[in-house]
């Protein structure tokens, strides 16, 4: 049987694993209370596979939402994987940006997996079961949801990640709770300026802003933050980038030799513009950029 599978293969259908199994994810080992066995799903996070959390308000803004997406997006592409609640908002955003752009994202519940909750992400579920992530619960199948089960689930969406992005938040609320137990574990935490809960994060420096886009970006990568605009030696690459291409298109379409052509593809990357992708695939990124 292969890690993170059932003993049918069904995706569907769940299946449990415990702490002393190999498969076990080992970003659990340092959790208080210890993790319990996992019902799982779909499938669990990979050994070593680098994940984010990210995490906020259920009456979240469209543009909360929208900027979720669009990081969870950034992330995917970035090679991590999307950890967050599976509740209304910026959890679902997020969840949904992850998968839009073709990763792996997570959702630790407070119900069993078989229940959905909340009733509108059926389809949003199935898709992370059959698409390479999965739906993770400490509560057996049938459990329904409830209040008090969502503090324990916070502690694992902190853990499994390998920081947290809190995106819109009140005051008081599950998000700083996840925020709060990141910390505990040594996790960095991030928050995007513009709530009441974010902001009191960064005033009183238990957070690190992320603006927009670019800002995650270089979370991410580890690299500066691009500027605005590609500088024009690089316009025309980007427009050969455009869509994806490995480096023998772009060298064709620029009319290049290739090593000259790689050359400007690391320039372009380690500058933030592109990333390079399964099967050396380039693609460009588009960002937003606060004013």
């Amino acid at each position: 049987m292969s890690p993170g599978v059932s003993a049918s293969g069904n995706l569907d259908r769940p299946w449990t694993v415990a702490p002393r199994e190999a498969r076990f994810p080992g970003a659990l080992a340092a959790v208080k209370p210890a993790a319990k066995p996992l019902w799982v799903r779909g499938e669990l996070p990979r050994a070593g596979e680098p994940a984010v959390a990210i995490v906020g308000a259920r009456a979240a803004s469209l543009s909360a939402c929208r900027l979720a997406a669009e990081l969870a997006g950034l992330a995917a592409r970035a090679g991590f994987a999307v950890v967050s609640g599976g509740a209304l908002g910026v959890d679902g955003a997020a969840h949904a940006g992850a998968l839009d752009a073709g990763g792996r994202t997570f959702a630790v519940l407070g119900c069993g997996v078989d229940v959905v909750y909340p009733d509108r992400y059926a389809a949003l579920f199935a898709r992370m079961a059959q698409g390479g992530g999965g739906l993770l619960s400490e509560f057996p199948p049938g459990t329904p949801a409830h209040r008090r089960h969502f503090p324990s689930r916070n502690r694992l969406v902190a853990a499994l990640g390998r920081a947290v992005l809190v995106v819109e938040a009140k005051q008081a609320s599950g998000a700083l709770i996840t925020a709060r137990l990141a910390r505990g574990l040594g996790r960095p935490v991030y928050a995007v300026p513009g709530s009441g809960g974010t902001d009191g994060l960064l005033a009183a420096g238990r957070a690190q802003a992320v603006r927009d886009g670019a800002d995650w970006l270089a979370v991410l990568t580890g690299r500066p933050r691009p500027p605005h605009q590609p500088p024009a030696e690089l316009a025309g690459l980007m427009a050969a980038v455009e869509g994806g291409a490995a480096a023998a298109q772009v060298a064709r379409r620029l009319a290049l030799p290739l090593p000259a052509a790689l050359a400007l593809l690391a320039q372009a990357e380690l500058a933030g513009w592109i990333l390079k992708g399964a099967g050396g695939v380039y693609t460009t990124i588009e960002v937003t950029r606060a004013s």
